[in-house]
């Protein structure tokens, strides 16, 4: 009948929620779907004060990395594993590389693991070292991983291509740090490059000339600091670049400008 409800419109009506004993005081919360959803925590911690690194799984497959505390000069047994041996394959790739691969490997291939380990492997240390002490000054877990298959890869492209393209790892961090941590974290790998270049270019005034392993050392030591800092500066992927311009475009385009002053000037200042 007309402008009569239907008897059976209860059938869809019919709010569960209605059932609800509304308090007095304070009425019911209404999602128009513009309310701020709950943040995901990535980073659990058990009973006994070990980290938990699988969120969503059950206590079957979950297991714990041990958490440190105190001094941020603190580093795992893991960790100690993972860095001596991202820093060997590192500077055997790099060594190959110089040599010409495995067809042209010569007898100076130990002398060249030396210069690669004396001039080119702290760019990558102490560029990985940087993220993990500054993570753990905000308070957050932070411990170097070896990239296994990344190592591998590197290795044999070296020997065979004589190029090295390597991801030798990266500082994994996890805890509740800010946006503003989390990108004074990122961008300290890449300042210490520039540190670390600076420091060699004065070398490079002051000592240039003087003795041709010297050279060869701070030639490879400003090559390996200039491109590192540039690579990681680039904003893609898991790379330093992305997450700075993510946290102030203003300092990611001063570090990238710097960062690419540092190629040309190496470029046109050493015969290396």
């Amino acid at each position: 009948m007309k402008g009569q409800r239907d008897p059976r419109a209860w059938w869809i009506d019919e709010d569960p929620f209605e059932a609800r004993k509304k308090s007095n005081y304070q009425s019911s919360a209404r999602d128009d779907g513009k309310w701020r959803q709950q943040r995901v925590q990535v980073m659990q911690v058990s009973e006994n004060g070990s980290l938990v690194t699988n969120i969503f799984g059950g206590d079957s497959n979950m297991h714990s990395i041990s958490m440190h505390k105190g001094s941020i000069w603190h580093f795992s047994s893991t960790e100690i594993r993972d860095l001596g041996l991202a820093t060997g394959a590192f500077t055997i790739a790099l060594a190959l590389m110089f040599d010409g691969g495995l067809i042209g490997i010569s007898a100076n291939f130990p002398i060249f693991c030396i210069y690669s380990l004396i001039s080119l492997a702290p760019a990558f240390i102490l560029h990985e070292f940087a993220h993990k002490f500054v993570a753990r000054y905000y308070g957050c877990w932070a411990e170097f991983r070896a990239d296994r298959g990344g190592l591998r890869f590197g290795l044999i492209l070296a020997a065979i291509l004589g190029v090295v393209f390597m991801a030798p790892g990266a500082v994994m961090v996890a805890g509740n740090a800010t946006r503003d941590q989390f990108g004074k974290i990122a961008v300290a790998g890449p300042v210490t490059n520039m540190l670390l270049w600076t420091a060699g270019f004065f070398a490079w005034l002051i000592l240039g000339g003087l003795f041709s392993p010297i050279d060869v050392v701070i030639g490879y030591w400003l090559w390996g600091n200039s491109f590192l800092c540039a690579f990681n500066m680039l904003p893609f992927g898991p790379l330093d670049g992305r997450k700075i311009k993510t946290w102030s475009e203003p300092i990611f385009y001063t570090c990238l400008s710097v960062a690419v002053a540092m190629v040309y000037v190496t470029w046109t200042s050493t015969s290396i």
